[in-house]
């Protein structure tokens, strides 16, 4: 048992391959077959595929120059230099740049007016709570309410007075000239899976080069001019500098590490990241305040600034790929699957009718049809149809008038009917004589006197060759419709009753037997076997093939049991093999 268990897991199987003797779809498989190498030679080679990759880990350094002379309400001319407006940067890898300006000077610690805004207006002092403060207030409530301008009324509080207020930036923005200032930006990169290591400013990049060069001239140039950038984003400068707002500069790193094809250069990319339409959001733009203190006769004073103003986010993407052999191979395994499309394509172009000759070879070759039937079926041929009926064994009516639980097409059983009539055909005709009659010498004499009187046909012949009978499965006719009976036609006495084939039949199944005289049970069984192979062929799997019964009868008739007593019905197999003791009847 162990050892048969072994066997059985050292066996291999294969798919069966239908080669198919056809130019034309020869030449379109090979088509078929190098447009799809084209298309992975060209992925393969594009994408870099055969390469094993990592990503970029980057740092990012800024400086900012400019000098601008503004004219701010108040103090007249300004210069101002890149401590003004260049803030310290409050995230990673970014750097603001001022380019519009709110100033409150001289603001003193002291009591004052609140800035009268909605909710914060008062007509006495009940309407202040004494220390009472809020998130849009400029100081604590002292309790009082005290006039701010002519008409209004607000709550005192103790603050930075006069408090700052609210006004809008100037428009154009105070810093216009900003656009023409640079910046230098320095990334730093590193790819860890290869410990290489670079940087944007490039090795050939000397001090002159940098002192001249620029980016809108010089795609490789790591010192860019504001206004630019912000072009470049499409944006307007002009516009963009009256409340501030938010670009992003991309720097890409593609890098192809092999010694052959090695290149890893930086590409630059801008693209604004914050809602531009003033209209669309609460807080548009981007400001903050700050403040320089100084004194004034002894006494601690500031002055206030809301600065706007545009940050640059740089942000750094990336990765670096070196050839991998193992990269390669996962690649090109993955790939081979597309090749099934071409067996798919030519496999629906056999289907169609373009190629409809190969098509139907093919199909034959390739595909099986096999059906889902129950076991125990009976097969059922009509002389006047050409498919073959499997029908269940009936109960209930006789099996002429039961449904059919499939049709299929008959499958000849060419073998043996062409081995037959070629052994018959090459005999001697003393011995075996060509005749249409059973030629049976020791059959009984018939009976003398006057003929027996007709009997009628039950109601489910058709042929008026049958006879009653009480057994359900044997109630079948030779034809679906009305007409002539098979068991009367030649070519039923000639495949079926003639006795020299039928003796030829035998000798041919059982050679080494003595050809004498065959007994009347053996030529029976044998034409029932003639009838199977010419009516029915090859039944299909699980099905029994039934003889009519005015076939039955013309069979008994011919070669009559010597005690007049037949068996009950046993359905016949067709000859796959077997030999006539599966055969009854």
């Amino acid at each position: 048992m162990r050892c048969s268990c072994l066997r059985a897991l050292c066996q291999y199987e294969t798919t069966k391959l239908v080669r198919i003797q056809s130019v034309r779809l020869g030449s379109l498989k090979w088509a078929l077959n190098g447009g799809i190498l084209l298309v992975i030679s060209l992925l393969l080679l594009w994408n870099r595929r055969y390469q094993e990759t990592d990503l970029v880990v980057s740092s990012v350094t800024s400086k900012v120059k400019g000098v601008s002379q503004v004219t701010v309400p108040g103090l007249g001319a300004v210069a101002w230099d890149t401590a003004d407006y260049s803030a310290p940067s409050q995230d990673k890898n970014s750097f603001f740049v001022m380019t519009n300006l709110i100033m409150t000077r001289s603001q003193r610690q002291g009591q004052c007016a609140e800035e009268p805004f909605r909710g914060r207006e008062c007509r006495s002092d009940k309407d202040c709570v004494k220390g009472l403060w809020g998130n849009q207030s400029h100081g604590i409530q002292t309790g009082a309410c005290v006039k701010s301008g002519v008409r209004k009324k607000t709550c005192e509080v103790s603050a930075w007075c006069p408090v700052e207020g609210k006004a809008s930036p100037p428009r154009p923005a105070l810093f216009a000239a900003a656009e023409n200032f640079t910046v230098l930006i320095k990334n730093n990169i590193r790819f860890p899976a290869f410990n290489y290591i670079r940087r944007n400013i490039l090795p050939w990049m000397n001090e002159s080069y940098l002192q001249t060069c620029a980016h809108r001239h010089d795609a490789l140039c790591p010192i860019f001019r504001l206004g630019d950038i912000v072009k470049e984003a499409g944006e307007n400068f002009h516009q963009l500098a009256v409340e501030g707002g938010v670009i992003g500069v991309h720097i890409q790193w593609d890098c192809d590490l092999d010694r052959l094809t090695q290149r890893c250069l930086p590409a630059y990319s801008f693209r604004r990241l914050d809602e531009k339409e003033s209209n669309k959001t609460l807080y548009p733009g981007l400001n903050y305040r700050f403040a320089r203190f100084h004194v004034v006769g002894g006494v601690e004073e500031r002055t206030l600034y809301k600065a706007f103003g545009i940050r640059f986010d740089v942000m750094v993407f990336g990765q670096a790929g070196r050839f991998s052999f193992v990269q390669l191979v996962l690649y090109v395994g993955s790939t081979l699957s597309y090749y099934a499309l071409t067996t798919v394509l030519l496999d629906w172009l056999l289907d169609t009718s373009c190629y409809s000759s190969e098509g139907q070879r093919y199909s034959e070759k390739k595909v099986e049809a096999v059906q889902d039937t129950p076991r125990g079926l009976l097969c059922v041929s009509f002389v006047d149809e050409s498919l073959l009926r499997l029908v269940k064994k009936p109960q209930k009516k006789s099996l002429q008038n039961t449904k059919p639980v499939s049709v299929q097409s008959k499958k000849e059983d060419l073998g043996h009917l062409k081995a037959v009539v070629s052994l018959f055909l090459q005999s001697d005709p003393e011995i075996f004589p060509l005749s249409d009659k059973p030629c049976d010498d020791s059959s009984p004499s018939a009976p003398s006197g006057p003929p027996p009187a007709p009997v009628a046909p039950p109601s489910w012949c058709k042929c008026a060759g049958c006879s009653s009978t009480s057994v359900l499965v044997e109630s079948l006719c030779c034809r679906r419709a009305p007409g002539p009976c098979l068991s009367s036609s030649p070519q039923f006495r000639r495949l079926v009753l003639n006795r020299a084939l039928l003796e030829a039949g035998l000798q041919y199944s059982e050679p080494l037997l003595s050809a004498t005289r065959r007994s009347t049970r053996e030529l029976r069984r044998c034409a029932f076997s003639q009838y199977v192979s010419w009516r029915i062929g090859i039944a299909p799997t699980n099905a029994a093939a039934v003889v009519p019964r005015c076939c039955v009868l013309k069979i008994r008739e011919s070669f009559p049991s010597e005690d007049g007593k037949y068996g009950s019905f046993r359905p016949i197999r067709a000859l796959q093999g077997r030999g006539l003791d599966d055969l009854s009847q």
